[in-house]
């Protein structure tokens, strides 16, 4: 009777319901975009309410379109746009305020204030990451400080504190289990990964009462069931990962210094460190990818900020193309960019700059610069933002790196892939599942219910479908960098 999996894709600008059959191959898909809410410069939102409602119709309309019984579903994993803070209350359901997004630039005060106080080495030793307004931490207190009464009710036990998977599972869960995995866990800036448990020293820190914190769980493993009135059966929800540890499971890396960036949103490049938990010295972050049966597995990641949301925003806001997918043939008609650089530092660099005032830059325009070099200038920068991580990569996990796995909806760009291959000097894969996130979450959830065996079945999933092999010299790949990075330098700390 059970044939398929579903996963549930929760993502910065949309929310996907995937249905995966034994073989891994995607039967349906549904998704469905929910608005973006920019109250003030810097700032971004969501109304946890569509999140919640998307993702239930998603999941809906995914499984209509596949045909399928609910009976026939195994298990449901979940997968989510990380560190984006919702608190709400216990007893009624709801949010005290909109989501503040992983984007969201408004605490940028208040990490200058940590670090001036000396915190950023105890920060960085305890939870792997660097002191950002990217993580959960300091949008919690800004939620406490900010909205009235929620301090008063937070320290009364009344409020709940979780990322967007807590936050979807209490809502999903006939139970309402109060519940985040430890890969969620470990991006909240309160997470000690090598205690694996919430850090009081932290929470004092930050003025975060422990109550309002979820259960931290496997990321395989059954939590909860779902509620019989949204598919019309009890189905087990069984795995929980961020969406780039589930990328980094679902491109079958599972083997030390095996690396996936996925082009989403944004761009996430993971490493896999195995067991070991390896401390960045070039300013990428250490994260749990992922606890299975009590073994905890570790990753270095370098976030890029702005990847596909730049696509998007050519669109949108510059009107210089009409879809994302033109974006290519634009960039193909011009042989070059005729000099342009163009840095999206739209809401700051992540790594390896971590430079929260960085803001974006148009440079090397002449009057004969047009539509199309901005356009695959746009495409250029992303390839340049992932290769400046990769480098980070490579001298922080002394690994010469052999491949790069993309996945996530730029990669069906193939000039992106292209010169993004070109610039790094090493072959781009994209496998024959480009939906990798979700993919990632059911393997989770089916390994934890005995849909599939093991790893090992798992790894044989996984195909590739096309190579990318480099074809830059060394001279040209590096001449293309030094501009890039001349560029990086004239948009760095300009908000400041």
């Amino acid at each position: 009777m059970k044939k398929y999996i579903v996963a549930l894709d929760q993502g910065t600008t949309s929310s996907r319901a995937v249905v995966v059959d034994a073989s891994g191959a995607v039967v349906a898909a549904h998704g469905i975009e929910f608005p973006q809410i920019y109250p003030k410069p810097g700032w971004v939102e969501h109304d946890p309410q569509q999140i919640l409602s998307s993702q239930v119709e998603a999941l809906r309309q995914a499984v209509k379109k596949a045909g399928i019984a609910p009976e026939e579903i195994a298990a449901i994993g979940i997968t989510n746009q990380r560190e984006t803070t919702i608190l709400w209350d216990r007893k009624t359901g709801k949010p005290v305020c909109n989501a503040i997004v992983w984007q969201c630039r408004r605490t940028a005060e208040e990490i200058e204030r940590l670090k001036a106080e000396g915190a950023e080495p105890m920060i960085r030793e305890k939870t792997g990451l660097v002191p950002d307004a990217y993580f959960c931490a300091t949008k919690i207190q800004w939620i406490l400080r900010n909205v009235p009464g929620a301090r008063v009710a937070a320290q009364a036990g009344e409020l709940l504190f979780g990322t967007v998977d807590a936050w979807l599972i209490w809502n999903l869960t006939r139970e309402h289990v109060h519940v985040t995995d430890v890969s969620n866990a470990s991006r909240t800036m309160l997470f000690n990964i090598h205690t694996l448990a919430w850090d009081d020293e932290l929470l004092e820190r930050m003025e975060i009462p422990r109550a309002i914190l979820p259960e931290v769980v496997d990321s395989s493993g059954v939590i909860g069931t779902l509620d019989k009135e949204i598919l019309g059966a009890e189905i087990p929800i069984a795995g929980i990962a961020g969406d780039q540890q589930a990328a980094l499971f679902g491109q079958a890396c599972f083997d030390r210094g095996m690396v996936k960036t996925t082009y989403g949103t944004g761009g996430f490049l993971l490493m896999q460190t195995g067991e070991e938990a390896v401390a960045s010295q070039n300013g990428l972050l250490t994260t749990v990818a992922w606890r299975m049966g009590g073994r905890t597995e570790y990753a270095l990641e370098g976030s890029v900020f702005v990847a596909g949301a730049v696509v998007q925003w050519l669109r949108d806001e510059m009107k210089l193309i009409g879809s994302a997918a033109e974006s290519e043939a634009v960039a193909l008609s011009v042989p070059d960019t005729a000099g342009v650089y163009l840095v999206p530092a739209f809401t700051g660099l992540g790594a390896p700059y971590w430079d929260m005032y960085g803001r974006g830059t148009l440079v090397g325009l002449t009057r004969g610069a047009g539509r199309a070099h901005i356009v695959r200038a746009a495409l250029e920068a992303i390839a340049f933002q992932t290769a400046d991580v990769m480098e980070a990569m490579a001298r922080d996990s002394a690994t010469p790196l052999s491949q790069m796995r993309a996945d996530g909806g730029a990669s069906a760009n193939e000039f992106l892939m292209q010169f993004q291959a070109d610039i790094l000097g090493v072959p781009v894969v994209r496998p024959a599942v480009t939906e990798t996130t979700a993919l990632g979450a059911a393997l989770l959830a089916g390994l934890a219910v005995g849909f599939w065996e093991s790893r090992e079945q798992v790894r044989a999933i996984w195909r590739a479908e096309k190579v990318f092999q480099p074809k830059f010299v060394e001279d040209e790949r590096a001449a293309r960098l030094k501009q890039w990075h001349r560029a990086v330098l004239r948009a760095m700390r300009w908000a400041e």
